[in-house]
């Protein structure tokens, strides 16, 4: 890097991206991977959604992961962000409760939305 310039067009190249990815999306899920989310079984909760969302034939969800989330009584968590909708929190997820999220939210959905 040869500027702050060239850092902040970086930045914004790489917000424009996930904004783009973020918005073709179904639903994103953010699993909170810091070492209290590891050491809870975060990674298993990661790929249960992943198995999930291709067992369901999902393939316009995110899935991300971030490292810290302040919420550190009931670790591993789970944001599920779907657009026009309120996010929502899950505490203590173990990968059958993930695996209950995607259902509940997107193949229910889906279901109830006659597609």
């Amino acid at each position: 890097m040869k500027s702050i310039g060239e850092l902040e067009r970086i930045r914004r190249e790489a917000a424009a991206d996930i904004g783009l990815r973020v918005a073709r999306s179904r639903a994103t899920f953010v699993v909170h991977m810091g070492t209290d989310g590891l050491a809870a079984g975060a990674r298993d909760v990661m790929v249960a959604i992943l198995d999930e969302l291709k067992r369901q034939g999902l393939t316009d969800c995110l899935v991300t992961q971030t490292d810290v989330t302040g919420l550190h009584a009931r670790p591993p968590v789970v944001d599920l962000l779907i657009p026009g909708q309120a996010s929502l929190t899950y505490t203590g997820v173990t990968p059958e409760d993930a695996r209950r999220i995607v259902v509940r939210h997107l193949v229910g959905a889906r279901a109830a939305a006659g597609q």
